[in-house]
């Protein structure tokens, strides 16, 4: 097995299936194709196509249309890949199911899933939260929707928070972005974190050994030398200010030059001011402008690319790449993780990352 973790000649490239906790071995048998994808924003999903005809019983027919095995609600896990690559990459429940009836081939049956962030998907409310950290807020919603709560994020308490004809999920990643943090589910537990304390492994790959193919881009069009934020301590009766530069995203540089850096060089200083939240507390400024720069600055530097099936590779994945080049060789953070298998091209990652500098070149 080579470094990267990946087999460079033939591995098992075919998932395999667990439906409420039963291997189901002739599912992967009856695999054509498979789509895992889960991103920054949580909420992971899956799409599992089946060969539905073939013979049942003592008569050939559909095999899975009498919801017998494939059924609403039950619970879905698929493991994948092979040695140091190999891992779970969906833990969800079957909440969709299609029949596909095309003249090119036989019958087949889709299954569409989710993971347990779908059911705060789907409640929708208006009311407010009195005297709350988001640390207690994140635990609470949890707790109401039968989830264990993993949280660790940094924050002051509010005086009031309102949820006004939002989703549970669409309010906490609002909450999440505030305070620099990300929001997922792994099986019954609901994860918040500052993306610094997420544990996600680390990967190293290089070009042409497990890395296929890889773009990257460091674009300036959308960086900012710092954001500033203002708002009014009612209590102190006094102005609040706070501006997040350079500073707030250093311990990610690992060496590099930031979008910010490197703007200043080649444009100039260009600061923005954020208007649309009004912090009631010093505390609440510095972490809005915080969260805003840090968000901002870590799209510096974008790349997509394509691995050898890699069940590593998951969000918030630390991705060491080598031999792209001086300025693009370094670390990056997975954004995005997309698992596909279909009978051509058998198991392949594809994955979107981000990072905040660049190398200085040679």
């Amino acid at each position: 097995m080579p470094d990267n973790g990946v087999a460079s000649a033939l591995y098992p490239a075919r998932p395999d299936f667990e439906l409420d906790g039963r291997a189901l071995p002739a599912l992967s048998d009856g695999l054509q194709a498979l789509l895992v994808e889960e991103t920054s924003a949580g909420l992971s999903r899956c799409e599992a196509t089946f060969a539905n005809w073939g013979p049942k019983g003592t008569a050939t027919g559909f095999l899975y249309f009498d919801r017998q095995l494939l059924e609403f609600g039950k619970g879905l896990k698929i493991t994948m890949g092979s040695g140091q690559a190999a891992g779970q990459i969906f833990d969800g429940r079957v909440m969709g199911i299609e029949g596909r009836f095309l003249r090119s081939r036989p019958p087949e049956i889709l299954i569409l899933a989710e993971d347990r962030l779908q059911d705060l998907r789907m409640t929708r409310r208006t009311r407010t939260f009195d005297n709350i950290s988001d640390s207690d807020l994140f635990s609470q919603i949890a707790s109401q929707h039968g989830l264990q709560a993993d949280v660790d994020v940094s924050g002051s308490t509010h005086t009031v928070l309102a949820q006004v004809n939002q989703s549970d999920l669409a309010f906490l990643r609002d909450r999440a972005r505030a305070v620099d943090a990300e929001l997922w589910v792994d099986g019954r537990s609901l994860h918040a974190k500052a993306r610094n304390r997420r544990q996600s492994g680390d990967v190293t790959m290089t070009l042409g050994q497990g890395l296929l193919e890889f773009a990257v881009l460091a674009d300036l069009a959308g960086q900012v030398s710092g954001f500033t934020v203002s708002g009014w301590d009612v209590a102190g009766k006094q102005a609040i200010k706070h501006r997040a530069a350079e500073s707030a995203i250093s311990g990610e540089l690992n060496g590099d030059k930031s979008g910010s850096a490197v703007l200043a060089q080649a444009i100039g200083q260009r600061d923005q001011q954020i208007v649309h939240n009004l912090p009631v507390a010093a505390q609440e400024a510095q972490e809005l402008a915080e969260s805003h720069y840090r968000s901002t600055a870590r799209k510096f530097v974008t790349g997509t690319g394509v691995a050898e099936g890699d069940a590593r590779l998951r969000v918030g994945t630390k991705l060491q790449l080598k031999g792209v080049g001086d300025l693009f060789d370094g670390a990056y953070y997975v954004t995005r993780a997309r698992h596909v298998f279909d009978g051509a091209n058998g198991y392949r990652t594809h994955f979107a990352v981000e990072r905040p500098g660049i190398g200085q070149g040679s």
